[in-house]
């Protein structure tokens, strides 16, 4: 095991998937409210959401990942995220818990030639009951 938290991750779900952040990357997890829409902004980015007094950007994850489109509802949650001083929203489907994942648990990505989800994902994690996807936070926000 090792200290400092540096295998605890905040899982939440797309679709009926698992996914996956690291936990220092994770500022807050928010409840929906109002978010603000930017015009001409590109077709992931849902808004901006005034958190405590600052002006943050929201994705629409599941667009970016290119696997549908969210359907808000009451378990509809913003991972406030913080990457290379980057403060962004990240709407997922709903975040359940901080798990952690030790690193004998965690597999390298399939390889693939042309599926774009990969290169977001950092690795594979596996638990007793289920497999979690961790994602890239800087490819994600980055590309």
């Amino acid at each position: 095991m090792s200290s400092g938290g540096d295998n605890r991750y905040v899982v939440f779900k797309l679709n009926q998937e698992y996914y996956g952040l690291p936990i220092e990357k994770v500022i807050s997890i928010e409840k929906i409210g109002e978010i603000t829409r930017i015009p001409n902004a590109p077709d992931y980015i849902k808004g901006v959401i005034n958190l405590r007094g600052e002006v943050i950007p929201v994705v629409n994850l599941k667009r970016k990942l290119n696997i549908g489109d969210n359907e808000l509802n009451t378990n509809s949650r913003i991972i406030v995220v913080n990457e290379d001083e980057m403060v962004v929203g990240l709407v997922v489907d709903f975040s359940s818990e901080v798990l952690e994942i030790d690193r004998e648990d965690i597999d390298k990505p399939p390889e693939t030639k042309d599926n774009q989800l990969i290169e977001y994902i950092s690795g594979i994690g596996k638990t007793s009951d289920r497999l979690i996807i961790l994602l890239d936070l800087l490819k994600i926000l980055m590309d």
